[in-house]
């Protein structure tokens, strides 16, 4: 079994940080790709950033420029910048993991960002 455990949300005023940080742990092989997603009351969920184990990255639009994505062999952050209300969401983390030969699909239990005007 895999795990994901997230941590570092709460609560910010518009224009600050927050940082991510997303662990995985349990029978891992090997992780490809790394991704953190968010949704938004009433809205669908979304996909903010992903890295792949070989480094390369892709940003959905609204954040591009200010969050940052990185990640270590089982381990990822996302560096969140100048903050706007509209960031507010469940941000949640998504592996892609090799695990007792096959490759599944594991999410973390989300953790609330919350941008305050």
């Amino acid at each position: 079994q895999v795990q994901l455990v997230e941590s570092g949300g709460g609560l910010v005023q518009a224009g600050g940080s927050l940082r991510l940080s997303c662990a995985a742990s349990g029978r891992i092989i090997f992780i490809t790709s790394m991704k953190w997603y968010r949704q938004a009351p009433g809205k669908q969920r979304e996909l903010v950033a992903s890295i792949t184990s070989g480094g390369r990255l892709s940003y959905a639009n609204s954040v591009k420029g200010r969050f940052t994505i990185s990640r270590t062999v089982n381990t990822v952050n996302l560096q969140m910048n100048t903050l706007k209300p509209e960031d507010t969401a469940v941000y949640y983390c998504n592996a892609d993991v090799m695990s007792g030969g096959s490759l599944n699909d594991y999410w973390g239990q989300g953790t609330q960002v919350t941008v305050s005007s």
